[in-house]
């Protein structure tokens, strides 16, 4: 189960989509983030880069925990295409992205 909240995955896309996966407000948000948020993170890239199904998002998330050694930031930071691998892992696993993008719009 993802530990991170849908707000916060489409917070991580729209500052990728701003700013680009190199830059410090990402990273900044990223390494805020608890490590269990981290770990979702990780995973539901994996899963929308097809390195892992949606059915295996528990595989994920524990391999993402063991695999963990740099800090997240810098990992997701080396991803140009980071934005469009999370939305792909939103849809994968059933996690309304336009929905969520609508609510931090009206937030702003």
């Amino acid at each position: 189960m993802l530990e991170i909240s849908t707000g916060k995955l489409v917070r991580v896309i729209a500052l990728t989509r701003e700013f680009g996966p190199e830059s410090p407000h990402l990273r900044n948000y990223i390494s805020g983030l608890n490590v269990d948020e981290q770990v979702s993170l990780v995973a539901l890239c994996w899963i929308g880069r097809e390195s892992f199904a949606a059915e295996e998002l528990d595989d994920a998330l524990d391999t993402a925990r063991r695999e963990r050694s740099a800090p997240t930031e810098d990992y997701l930071s080396g991803m140009p295409e980071l934005a469009d691998f999370l939305e792909d892992g939103m849809d994968a696993v059933g996690l309304d992205v336009a929905h969520e993008e609508d609510n931090l719009r009206d937030r702003n």
